[in-house]
């Protein structure tokens, strides 16, 4: 997809959902669409204490009351990832999600130039990879699975991909990227 398309997929106005905060712990991340590529995503490293392993969007915790999810994504997204601020040219949120593990997430969506460098904070980030917008815009992407945790059953979604398992809260923000991609909502 080209830089105009993506503009155009988040319009001004576009409404997005925005969940109350109650119990859970208020965090943002930066979905970052590099046109002509794709959406950079994270395999986070083993060592760390939470989500270990997994594939994740650049993001974290918002710190203090001060701190909008846009600065708490941006911020985030140059500790580990390198990105600068100033590359990313914001295009609008993506409904906010809560996950099973407490924590409200919002998206928030930025175009990145094209060949943007990025490198992985060491202690944070075990590599940096794209999901091609051919995946997103496939129709036949994610795949629904069932499994137990925690003792209960239940359905989740899966990207497929040759190197990665993407499931879980970024499994959801990437299936509402792709519906918007897809002009389906």
């Amino acid at each position: 997809m080209k830089a105009a398309q993506l503009r155009r997929a988040f319009p001004e106005n576009l409404a997005f959902n925005a969940l109350a905060l109650g119990r859970l712990r208020p965090a943002s991340v930066l979905v970052a669409l590099e046109p002509g590529r794709g959406v950079w995503l994270t395999r986070r490293s083993r060592l760390m204490t939470t989500h270990a392993g997994q594939v994740s969007f650049p993001g974290g915790k918002i710190e203090g009351l001060g701190e909008t999810p846009v600065e708490a994504a941006l911020r985030e997204a140059q500790e580990e990832i390198g990105l600068d601020p100033a590359q990313v040219e914001l295009l609008g949120r993506l409904h906010d999600h809560a996950t099973g593990t407490g924590f409200h997430i919002t998206p928030i969506v930025g175009l990145v130039p094209e060949g943007v460098a990025l490198r992985p904070a060491d202690d944070e980030v075990e590599e940096i990879f794209a999901l091609p917008f051919s995946a997103l815009l496939n129709p036949d992407y994610p795949l629904r699975r069932q499994a137990v945790w925690r003792g209960r059953e239940g359905s989740f979604w899966v990207w497929p991909h040759p190197d990665h398992v993407i499931w879980g809260a970024t499994a959801e923000i990437l299936r509402l990227l792709a519906l918007r991609l897809r002009g389906v909502a």
